[in-house]
């Protein structure tokens, strides 16, 4: 599967999102109220009774309500290596910042971008909080006037579909039906803004991120019927 593209010319990625305040209460006036549109708009007795709790849980997966606290990143080096990289804090624009200059220097050698859902979720999210923030999109992820097949874009939940939309398949539903060993993680997606605001426990984040990037890349050698990758963290 997907053979055409050489596995060292892909960037493997993942990114951890929070809500922009710690709670709903945080929030502006203005922002209060647009929540509260937003949450009424959602498909959820809950969200149109109470917009507080909601917030704290939904508001972080909309690019336009929530930050992202961390990008990992993963390449396969020619000695058939992983090495995993990680840009995080608490400032946002800082963060992609970093990012961005990674993307816009590798544009030539890493012109793929892969993740899983990252056509629903990833790469759009990025564009926006890039745009939000001030900071030009790097070549892989300037899609607009873009034909779909000029966009260098590899999302392993697609992939999986095979046309079939019926259905989201987990990353970890996949880890483990392909058999790829993966480190037991103490955290899920839905935790990440209580670690990252009543923890405030960044590391913790940051080692599940990090874990989801190589777990992406396995999956894809798997996908190619090819042998696992060790892992090698870089500096």
């Amino acid at each position: 599967m997907r053979k055409d593209i050489s596995l060292q010319k892909i960037l493997f990625l993942d990114i951890e999102t929070v809500p922009q305040a710690s709670h709903y209460e945080a929030l502006s006036a203005t922002k209060k109220a647009l929540w509260t549109r937003k949450a009424a708009q959602l498909q959820d007795a809950q969200a149109k009774i109470s917009p507080g709790p909601c917030y704290e849980s939904r508001a972080g997966i909309y690019a336009e309500f929530g930050k992202i606290i961390c990008v990992s990143c993963g390449l396969i080096t020619a000695e058939e290596k992983f090495r995993v990289k990680s840009f995080f804090g608490d400032d946002e624009r800082d963060l992609l910042e970093r990012f961005a200059v990674l993307l816009s220097q590798n544009a030539a050698s890493l012109p793929v971008l892969c993740a899983h859902n990252g056509q629903e979720f990833d790469f759009p999210y990025l564009s926006r909080r890039l745009l939000i923030n001030g900071i030009e999109l790097p070549p892989q992820l300037d899609t607009a006037g873009k034909k779909p097949w000029e966009i260098a874009h590899l999302d392993t939940l697609v992939l999986w579909r095979f046309g079939d939309r019926k259905s989201f398949t987990s990353l970890a539903l996949l880890a483990a039906i392909f058999d790829i060993p993966t480190p037991k993680s103490d955290i899920d997606g839905s935790e990440v803004a209580a670690v990252y605001y009543r923890e405030k426990n960044l590391r913790r984040i940051v080692e599940y991120c990090e874990r989801d990037v190589l777990t992406v890349a396995q999956l894809m050698r798997r996908y190619r019927l090819e042998p696992l990758l060790a892992c090698e963290q870089s500096t």
